[in-house]
C-alpha cells in the first residue's frame, strides 16, 4: 500500500487505487454513466463534447480513457 493523493478530490489516503474510497464509488457510477451514454451514442467528436454531454469533469474523462475503464468507447477521442 502507498501513500497518495486521490486524484478526484485530492486528499490523501493509504491505498493501491488511483481514488480514495469516498471517490471509489463516484467514479463507478460516473463510468456506468458514460458507458450508458456511449451505448446509445458514440458520435462525440471530443472528450469535451461528451464532458458538456454527460456532464463529467475532462479531467475524470481522460482519466478513465487513460485507464481503459469505458468499455464502449468506440471513438478517436
Amino acid at each position: 500500500m502507498e501513500f497518495k493523493k486521490c486524484m478526484r478530490c485530492g486528499c490523501f489516503f493509504m491505498s493501491d487505487s488511483d481514488v480514495c474510497c469516498n471517490c471509489e464509488s463516484k467514479d463507478k457510477m460516473d463510468i456506468a454513466k458514460l458507458n450508458s451514454i456511449l451505448d446509445k451514442n458514440n458520435s462525440f467528436n471530443s472528450v469535451q463534447d461528451l464532458s458538456i454531454f454527460s456532464g463529467i469533469n475532462i479531467n475524470n474523462l481522460n482519466r478513465y480513457i487513460a485507464n481503459k475503464q469505458l468499455s464502449n468507447l468506440d471513438i478517436n477521442l
